[in-house]
């Protein structure tokens, strides 16, 4: 006898009517029409069953502290980074592992299970490091974190950088991260990514940099995180966050570029909520989007998934660790308003943010972990749309969070019932 088994499911690829089958906290049959014997069954009336979503580019250290010790008040990326070493000498480890746990909450009940997040290396003390792994471990039974050691400061601009660097990833921290663009030159940019790809190559972790997080053309530490990353062998290891500069280059220059990043294998990962506010503020009119060419990054074959990069902290006021949130902006933000684009969006926020991190397990197919989310919504499309109530959140077979539907009920003359946002009127 199963576990348990879903019915009547409908799963992102379009697939209706369709029964997933759990033992054990891994799945063993997806299959149309399916009916066996179990433990537990729900029937998920053709509503979506999808996995989990995945956020592969955050600041868990920073999260949930807006307002500490003051506003951002001109909400620029700038102000924040100052913002930012003000706040550093008031950290707590204890608050710092509080608040993350916090954020974790939000995250589980929004059916988000995985999170890749960057934690400043600047400091000495490495207090921030420390919490992160602290939380991590507390949430490892329902959360999968990752950390990056980030060195906010530029790894060779700051005193001790690489060394505090690679304390941190002694200490447990997963991925060599880096922010080339933030160094005090281009060329040292350039040899910071040639060293933190070599030190990634040699111990044999994965790469995820902040790169390029600039409306100026010519910032280009892509292109040389690209040839670092072929002349290492280290394809499929490497992300690049951000990318925000490609928005503004020259299209020559990025006929050139796609390419080399798609050869290399090298991921992207854009943050549509972050990227809009932050980008285009020396413009006048008009004012760049600056976020990076998520179509043609696509289009060339290369994973591209959305992050939600900030909630509520020093860059940042709003954000609730809703990744359909960020689906919906990304949407918007790069016009992806045909049914295959808007379905790529959803892509960004699930498949392809687990590929960018490297989850095992993910998916729902037969051997796969029983890890999935039941939304209130028909297809993608709807679930984007709407920003579609998580129904109920699983992870290994175990509930972790529901919801109650949302269903507004009206009392206007003529017009009974509940008000349905759905486009089937069945829902």
């Amino acid at each position: 006898m199963l576990d348990f088994l879903i019915t009547h499911a409908t799963l992102p690829d379009g697939r209706t009517d369709m029964g997933v089958a759990v033992q054990d906290g891994r799945i063993v049959e997806v299959a149309a029409g399916l009916n066996a014997p179990a433990h537990d069954t729900l029937d998920a009336a053709g509503q979506l069953l999808t996995p989990p979503f995945c956020d592969p580019h955050f600041h868990m250290d920073a999260t949930l502290s807006y307002g500490l010790p003051r506003v951002n008040q001109s909400g620029t990326l700038l102000e924040g980074i100052a913002l930012w070493g003000e706040l550093k000498p008031l950290l707590t480890e204890e608050a710092l592992v509080e608040r993350a746990l916090a954020y974790g909450d939000w995250a589980v009940a929004k059916g988000l299970l995985a999170i890749r997040s960057h934690v400043d290396t600047s400091d000495p003390s490495l207090l921030p490091v420390r919490a992160m792994l602290e939380a991590k471990r507390l949430m490892a039974s329902y959360l999968d974190v990752q950390l990056v050691a980030f060195p906010q400061d530029g790894v060779l601009r700051s005193p001790g950088g690489l060394t505090n660097l690679i304390h941190a990833l002694e200490l447990g921290v997963d991925v060599v991260g880096g922010i080339p663009h933030f160094e005090r030159t281009c060329a040292e940019g350039t040899a910071s990514v040639k060293l933190l790809c070599e030190l990634a190559a040699e111990l044999g972790l994965p790469v995820d940099m902040h790169c390029d997080e600039s409306d100026d053309p010519l910032s280009r530490h892509i292109e040389t995180l690209a040839f670092e990353t072929q002349r290492l062998g280290l394809h499929g290891r490497v992300n690049g966050s951000h990318l925000t500069s490609m928005h503004s280059m020259d299209n020559y220059y990025v006929s050139k570029l796609i390419p080399l990043i798609a050869e290399a294998g090298v991921s992207a990962v854009a943050n549509p909520l972050i990227n809009i506010t932050l980008q285009g503020r020396h413009d006048t009119y008009p004012k760049r989007r600056g976020m990076t060419r998520v179509p043609e990054l696509m289009a060339a074959g290369i994973t591209v998934a959305f992050g939600h990069d900030c909630v509520m902290d020093p860059w940042y006021s709003l954000g609730s660790g809703d990744m359909l949130e960020v689906a919906h902006m990304g949407l918007h933000v790069a016009q992806m308003t045909s049914q295959a684009g808007m379905r790529q969006c959803f892509d960004a926020v699930t498949t392809n943010a687990a590929k960018v991190m490297g989850l095992q397990g993910y998916g729902i197919e037969a051997g796969k972990d029983a890890s999935f989310v039941l939304l209130q919504a028909r297809d993608p499309i709807e679930a984007i749309r709407l920003r579609a109530t998580r129904l109920k959140v699983w992870r290994k077979g175990q509930l972790l969070a529901e919801t109650a539907p949302t269903v507004p009920r009206l009392s206007l003359p003529g017009r009974t019932g509940a008000a349905h946002q759905s486009g089937n009127r069945s829902t």
